[in-house]
């Protein structure tokens, strides 16, 4: 199985190219092709990303805990556990960054890695450097320096997120939220009573394949939703544009 397409020059995978350049991040990999993580392994160090790798849930999941990655690279077809019960027990003890990586150009993989928490996915086979791009993008926005956001805190009636810390209270009680669903909320939060496409939310979130614009938007939402137990119709918070998109209806207060 190709990582990279079959037509890639072999010395291509070791361009350089600053642009995408992380300081000393740790990403841990599940993935069964050896030969493949080697050479991520490799191309990875040129960008400052130090790779560990792991062939199975049975070896990758207690190296969550002993070597505290800052991100988890996830091939979704695993023998034993499969990238989506992994995904699932990650997303149950935090908010790892989790990327999935799948062979398969199927909208079901997709759209259940997302339903999952997954922050973004790939499919194989890839170009390392755009997988070196949509890692740096999910650290920055982990590490807190979201385009979205400005240095002071957002409040709502009900809400209340501050960049500095990346931190979200919904009723006075903190919600846990992944990288993506973060920026999404930030993102409706300083656009308050703006009506904006599934577009446009996905062309300022980046990262996600053009193939499931719409579903992917709306799964996000959903999720987002349920976590700051904003179900009822009409939102308090998020409400839908029937036949366009969402928008933010919190009202904002004053400290």
């Amino acid at each position: 199985m190709y990582l990279w397409p079959r037509n890639s020059v072999f010395k291509r995978f070791f361009d350089v190219d600053c642009r995408y350049a992380v300081a000393m991040n740790r990403v841990l990999i599940i993935d069964d092709d050896e030969r493949h993580s080697a050479l991520l392994k490799s191309y990875f160090e040129r960008f400052g990303i130090e790779l560990i790798c792991a062939g199975d849930a049975e070896t990758g999941l207690p190296m969550i805990d002993t070597e505290k990655p800052d991100l988890l690279l996830l091939d979704v077809m695993l023998p034993g556990k499969d990238g989506f019960e992994i995904c699932r027990e990650v997303r149950k003890q935090g908010q790892l960054p989790v990327i999935m990586l799948t062979a398969r150009d199927d909208v079901i993989d997709r759209v259940s890695g997302l339903e999952l928490g997954a922050d973004d996915y790939i499919t194989k086979p890839f170009e390392p450097r755009e997988l070196v791009a949509r890692i740096s993008t999910i650290l920055r926005r982990a590490g807190g320096q979201s385009d979205a956001a400005d240095d002071g805190v957002l409040r709502f009636d009900g809400l209340e997120i501050d960049p500095s810390k990346r931190s979200v209270r919904a009723d006075g009680e903190e919600v846990n939220l992944t990288s993506m669903e973060y920026e999404l909320l930030v993102l409706l939060a300083t656009h308050p009573g703006q009506k904006l496409s599934r577009d446009e939310i996905l062309n300022q979130l980046k990262g996600i394949d053009s193939t499931i614009l719409t579903r992917s938007v709306d799964i996000m939402i959903s999720r987002l939703r349920q976590k700051l137990k904003d179900t009822e119709k009409p939102g308090r918070l998020i409400q839908t544009a029937w036949g366009y998109g969402y928008l933010f209806t919190g009202q904002p207060v004053s400290e």
